[in-house]
């Protein structure tokens, strides 16, 4: 259990960060300047790493998983089966949305973990209603 707050880092954030055309970086680079206690999912980075590189190429990819690396305040967290079988729940559960596997895991480890700030520019992720950073900027 989280005992400090902290927030939930999504894909969606990582690539705004790290690409100056979205929308969104001025946001994430102001935050990623500074940033709480983060945790993410090895599914996030896993799904990170392969959009950069069906994006640009091997190098940005790379590049990706150096900047994860070197992010100090950031926690990844491993997915088992039971975090799958969680988030095979939540997404039953909401069967209406589009939900990847990486969302419905963080999903679930938010309302474990009680986070109160989710970055991403996704908005699946407020389904369960914890908050977006892009809605509070």
């Amino acid at each position: 259990m989280a005992t400090s707050p902290e927030a939930y880092v999504d894909t969606s954030a990582f690539i705004a960060f790290m690409d100056g055309s979205d929308t969104h970086h001025p946001l994430f680079a102001r935050l990623f300047a500074t940033p709480p206690r983060l945790v993410t999912t090895s599914l996030v980075v896993a799904e990170g790493h392969g959009w950069f590189l069906r994006r640009f190429d091997r190098t940005r990819a790379l590049g990706f998983l150096a900047m994860v690396e070197m992010l100090a305040p950031l926690v990844i967290l491993p997915v088992a089966a039971k975090e799958i079988a969680a988030a095979t729940k939540l997404m039953r559960r909401f069967s209406d949305q589009d939900l990847t596997l990486a969302d419905a895991v963080g999903l679930h480890l938010m309302g474990v973990r009680k986070t109160k700030s989710c970055w991403s520019t996704d908005r699946h992720l407020r389904l369960t209603g914890i908050p977006l950073v892009i809605d509070q900027a």
